[in-house]
């Protein structure tokens, strides 16, 4: 089998979190180049993979600007810088694997979608729950029709108070403005699931939600705008405290708030407050300046009169759970704890499933989805058959599409009808 040259075009914490299976698939991948303006994540993945000096490149204009030197390009940036590297990486003939979303607005996604068409290059979108262990199964049940026909389906992404006060709060993905609406940055995984489970066109979208909890408006009285700075009359019983969140735990949210990506950094406690010092991160969670929602539901109906309700909301442990609602039968699925339970109406009798762990078990690397494509990955760029997880780039912008509507719909208070939505695109 053909062994891959790759370059990795940030190398931040999705970017490490390929890396790291990279590591383990070297007679499949070669990385010969990476791009990243932090110097510290460049000597992490030089390490991981024996690079020399002349395979580093502090951003991607300056490694874009070679002549194509590798097969495929992996674009691991933020929301708003995959535009366009994207469309430089095409133009210059590599095949990607892209981040999920795809791009900030309709119109980028739809120029990335066309280039690479025209192109003739593979787009491969991080949509990496397709290719976890947990979702297969699923999907497999499904197919099989175990409950025959689905009517209906209830999908919930419990996001975790913590990891949205530390993300959609606090970090990266605070504010539309800089990253992407909520159901793009964080949902597009699940609006991706419920397309591929149901496997029908979205015909119309309605949505609600709103950031309600983490304003100025909830701060306790007298807390200052910097946790990490200021004495705070709440520090004792505040779940998001930076002491309790970032410096006294052993959380991967206290490399991150140190700005360390790599896996086994571990950051000393004075690296950890000159980070909340110097960053968003020192904020309270009441004064972060922050515009994303914090809860929303969607509601969507498919091809055949398929009724689907999403949502998403921060308060919460964390974790997926789903109920999909077919002509013979009731499936419940919490990926959290990896069961699956099915529910027939002719024997009336309930089977339960229980997926075995895994390397990135159930509830980390996204379920095993991080390493399953990765191995789908090879097959889908080696022109074998792929599992039926490998979706086209046309696939996942149509999918995006769900998420974009569903935003205008819960901002204009209307319902989108998908086709005059795209039409009119």
């Amino acid at each position: 089998m053909k062994t891959y040259k790759m370059i990795i075009i940030g190398a931040g914490g999705r970017g490490v979190d390929y890396s790291v299976h990279l590591v383990n698939m070297r007679d499949q991948f070669e990385i010969v180049g990476v791009a990243d303006p932090i110097k510290e994540r460049r000597d992490n993945l030089k390490n991981m993979f024996n690079l020399t000096d002349d395979q580093l490149f502090e951003n991607w204009e300056e490694i874009l600007s070679k002549p194509k030197f590798a097969d495929i390009a992996i674009i691991a940036t933020q929301d708003n810088m995959h535009y366009e590297p994207a469309l430089k990486a095409i133009d210059l003939g590599y095949d990607l694997l892209l981040e999920k979303p795809v791009s900030q607005t309709v119109q980028e996604c739809i120029d990335i979608a066309n280039a690479a068409e025209k192109k003739g290059v593979k787009v491969l979108v991080c949509h990496v729950l397709r290719y976890a262990p947990f979702f297969k199964k699923v999907k497999e049940l499904i197919m099989n029709d175990v409950i025959g026909d689905v009517q209906s389906v209830i999908q919930v992404e419990a996001v975790g108070n913590l990891h949205q006060s530390h993300s959609y709060v606090r970090g990266d993905w605070y504010r539309d403005d800089i990253a992407t609406p909520m159901l793009l940055a964080k949902s597009c995984h699940d609006i991706d699931i419920i397309q591929w489970l149901v496997d029908k066109n979205c015909k119309k979208v309605s949505s609600f939600g709103d950031l309600s909890y983490f304003t100025p408006d909830n701060a306790p009285e007298g807390a200052p705008k910097r946790c990490i700075d200021t004495e705070c009359p709440a520090r004792e019983t505040c779940p998001y405290n930076v002491y309790k969140v970032y410096v006294n735990s052993d959380s991967w949210m206290r490399r991150s708030a140190a700005r360390g990506f790599a896996k086994e950094f571990t950051p000393t406690d004075d690296e950890v407050v000159a980070g909340l010092r110097n960053s968003n991160f020192g904020s309270c969670v009441f004064h972060a300046n922050n515009d994303v929602v914090d809860h929303q539901v969607v509601n969507m109906e498919f091809e055949g009169g398929v009724t689907v309700t999403f949502t998403m909301n921060a308060f919460n442990k964390g974790g997926r759970d789903i109920r999909i609602f077919g002509t013979a039968g009731e499936l419940t699925a919490d990926m959290d704890r990896g069961t699956i339970r099915i529910y027939s109406f002719e024997t009336k009798e309930t089977t339960e499933i229980t997926m075995k762990a895994i390397a990135g078990t159930i509830t980390s690397g996204h379920g095993g989805g991080d390493t399953g494509i990765m191995d789908d990955l090879v097959q889908y760029f080696n022109d074998e058959e792929p599992s039926n997880s490998v979706c086209s780039l046309r696939t996942s912008y149509m999918n995006h599409l769900i998420s974009f509507a569903a935003e205008e719909a819960r901002v204009e208070n209307k319902i989108v009808n998908m086709k005059e939505y795209e039409k009119n695109i």
